[in-house]
């Protein structure tokens, strides 16, 4: 009897099931025999894609910052699926699923309420950010097949963000929609947006990239060697220079979506996609409104976070210049976009509409404030915006000259470049409106970092 008892122990350590047999209880979450691969990889960016939206963090009571984001969304994935996960902590220690430091927490087979993993979630975030990303992620090729949801963008310890979603039939200014999160950490609405970075970095592996698989060989976890992983390519950092883009965004948008469509196809496709933007937002401003007017929501709290539409005006901002520019450089009628833009009304409350032409003409004025009345919010109080935009742009490149400047003098150059052309611009229209700045000054904005377009279709 001690012999067989010494053999099945040694046939269940050998085999696959002796994966399980040897997993210590007191670890975060167990995984089993599961590993990643890369059918693994396309259920977690559909999960993302499903999953991932902008009351992502406030649902689950998720602080985090930019970099924070992307290391919670993989690992809560991770637990769901009883995968591996991993993380290199900012003073060269890795943790992961195996760790065993919250042992004397509780747990419980869904991870909203399991607190060991909850615990260390939050202390793995906590000893993560930016500049410890190259060390648990690989450069991937830039193709549509391997950008997906849930594919990381970064810029050498400054900023972080994730694709959110992958649009490949020409309905948006470009193919990858991202959520961010920002500085300071807290529990927020995450930010939606078009994908936006400076050139990636070679030194640092910096650019579109994805997490790495942890493995465990001969009883140890380790990460995969960069090389074998299936999307790994350092392309993208020769990519604009080969290719003759303009710039890294315009490189990375070609490669993605490859399809070349009739202008006019662009443009109705654009018009409905703004238009679907503009009727979202309709619910959202009035209830804004209904719960926030006489400045009840104050900024920055829960209410304000909530029903605020800085991240949703700003992508409209996007799509407007994208359907000045797709009728501008293709040489389309003015009159006739200007009167196909005409028949798409939106019913902005129970007694009053505007068309999309309104909305182009109005959308750099749209207040994203809920406390603000329903006629500011829809850009019909033009200076107090213009003058509050003004106050903004300032605050946003003092806020990126103090924060960025040292650690992130490139990133920092680039997004101060940004944020003056938007400022002569907001000058220039302010001086062309007749604004006077005897005109009430409305309240503080927060931060609206956007494109700001001539207007050439008025």
């Amino acid at each position: 009897m001690p012999l067989l008892v010494a053999f099945l122990i040694a046939f269940l350590c050998a085999s696959g099931l002796g994966q399980g047999a040897i997993e210590n209880s007191d670890q975060v979450w167990e995984v089993g025999d599961r590993q990643w691969s890369l059918e693994e990889e396309r259920r977690f960016e559909k999960w993302v894609d499903e999953n991932v939206t902008d009351d992502f963090c406030i649902r689950y009571n998720l602080p985090t910052d930019c970099a924070d984001l992307v290391y919670a969304v993989r690992w809560i994935y991770a637990r769901i699926a009883h995968l591996p996960a991993a993380a290199t902590t900012w003073d060269g220690k890795w943790i992961g699923h195996w760790s065993t430091e919250w042992k004397h927490l509780p747990t419980h087979p869904n991870w909203e309420k399991d607190k060991r993993f909850r615990t260390a979630l939050l202390d793995m975030l906590s000893r993560t950010w930016t500049g410890t990303l190259p060390f648990d992620t690989y450069p991937v090729r830039i193709a549509a097949d391997s950008v997906a949801p849930g594919t990381v963008f970064f810029v050498k310890e400054s900023h972080a963000g994730m694709v959110g979603h992958v649009s490949l039939d020409g309905s948006h200014p470009h193919p990858l929609l991202t959520w961010e999160s920002s500085l300071p950490a807290k529990v927020r609405k995450l930010s939606m947006g078009y994908f936006f970075s400076p050139p990636p970095e070679k030194s640092v592996h910096s650019g579109l990239v994805k997490f790495r698989w942890p493995i465990r060989e001969d009883g140890v976890w380790r990460y995969l060697p960069v090389e074998r992983h299936p999307f790994y390519s350092e392309e993208q950092y020769t990519l604009s220079l080969e290719g003759g883009y303009e710039d890294f965004v315009e490189a990375v948008s070609r490669r993605i979506d490859m399809n070349v469509r009739p202008p006019m196809e662009r443009l109705l496709k654009a018009m409905r996609t703004t238009t679907a933007f503009l009727k979202e937002r309709v619910p959202l401003v009035l209830e804004g409104y209904r719960r926030c007017r006489f400045g009840k929501c104050r900024e920055n709290s829960k209410e304000w976070e909530k029903y605020n539409t800085i991240d949703r005006d700003r992508m409209i901002i996007s799509m407007m210049d994208s359907l000045c520019a797709i009728i501008e450089s293709n040489g389309l009628d003015r009159e006739f976009a200007k009167w196909m833009m005409g028949t798409y009304r939106i019913e902005i409350s129970p007694t009053r509409s505007m068309t999309l032409y309104d909305a182009y003409q109005n959308g750099l004025w749209f207040s994203p404030d809920p406390n603000h009345p329903i006629e500011a919010r829809w850009g019909l109080k033009k200076c107090d915006m213009i003058l509050a935009q003004i106050r903004s742009t300032k605050n946003s490149i003092a806020f990126i000259e103090g924060t960025y400047r040292k650690r992130a003098p490139r990133f920092a150059d680039f997004s101060i470049r940004q944020q003056r052309q938007i400022l002569e611009r907001l000058n220039a229209e302010w001086n062309k409106s007749g604004c006077k700045r005897t005109s009430p000054a409305p309240a503080q904005k927060p931060k609206r970092l956007g494109i700001v377009r001539s207007p050439s279709l008025r």
